[in-house]
């Protein structure tokens, strides 16, 4: 059987996200034995034509400064974890096309919450929610580590999510921690429960979910939790308290092939710890 060399891609550009961001993916690279692939992004080429060292000073120009932030972002990732093989690619442009091209049939493709992008990143989170709407693989945005040993927890709809089920599954195996599966009941101000409206039953979407997650990850324990809540997102978010991860369908519906449903986007802005956006590309 020929070997899955897929990447793990990180985006790094030298601020406090991107480089726990490139840490967090180092460690993910060591535990599902894959590459790490670093990239920075230099936005230089199109804001001038003058990239290159200042005459008679060693070691200076643009170029060389977007080279040393890349180095940066590799010896964070070296420092990080011991053996895994990392690559790096110093590149020119936009940071979000440049790395939905680069992480297309790659693993994995991580980011911090904010940056990447120098002044154009400034707006919250935006690059990383284009990235989140945009990239052919699964996109993790990485806040604050606050529970490296917690479970993965995974957001399953009525559909039974099956693509985040999936890579939180992966995740949970390589990391050899438990699963935590959650569906979300819609109960919105003044239901009653009684008269249960049309839809699937919740406990058998759970119980469903959790026997998939069983059968694609035996060697993990998991567990489902079934909550009731006005707000799907609000649901998912303190289901989550304690997870080392939380992993969401992307479900995006609009026109346009780059969105991300609501409940991601609001998981996304608010979730505590890092996040797992599921995408695929067709």
């Amino acid at each position: 059987m020929t070997q899955d060399r897929r990447c793990v891609v990180a985006g790094y550009d030298g601020s406090a996200e991107a480089a726990a961001a490139v840490r967090w993916a180092a460690r993910h690279a060591a535990a599902a034995k894959r590459p790490l692939h670093v990239v920075h992004c230099s936005l230089w080429p199109l804001l001038t034509r003058h990239l290159g060292p200042v005459p008679g000073v060693s070691g200076s120009g643009l170029e060389q400064s977007a080279q040393a932030v890349l180095d940066e972002g590799v010896a964070q990732a070296a420092a990080e974890v011991q053996g895994v093989e990392i690559r790096s690619s110093l590149v020119h442009g936009l940071p979000a096309q440049l790395l939905v091209d680069i992480s297309t049939n790659e693993h994995l493709l991580v980011v911090g919450s904010r940056g990447l992008g120098g002044f154009l990143g400034l707006l919250v989170g935006s690059v990383s929610l284009e990235l989140a709407a945009a990239a052919a693989c699964p996109v993790a945005v990485i806040r604050q580590d606050l529970h490296p040993g917690g479970p993965v927890v995974a957001a399953v709809d009525a559909a039974g999510s099956p693509s985040a089920l999936a890579d939180a599954c992966s995740l949970a195996a390589a990391w050899q921690v438990p699963l935590k599966v959650v569906h979300v009941h819609h109960e919105p101000p003044g239901y009653f429960r009684r008269a249960r409206g049309p839809g699937p039953d919740p406990e058998q979407v759970l119980n469903a979910a959790r026997a998939h997650a069983t059968a694609m990850a035996p060697s993990v324990h998991v567990q489902g939790t079934l909550v009731r809540d006005h707000s799907v997102p609000h649901g998912i978010i303190e289901a989550a308290g304690g997870a080392r991860i939380v992993v969401v369908g992307s479900q995006g519906r609009g026109i346009l092939r780059e969105t991300i449903g609501s409940t991601a986007h609001a998981v996304l802005h608010h979730a505590r710890g890092p996040v797992l956006v599921s995408r695929h590309g067709t």
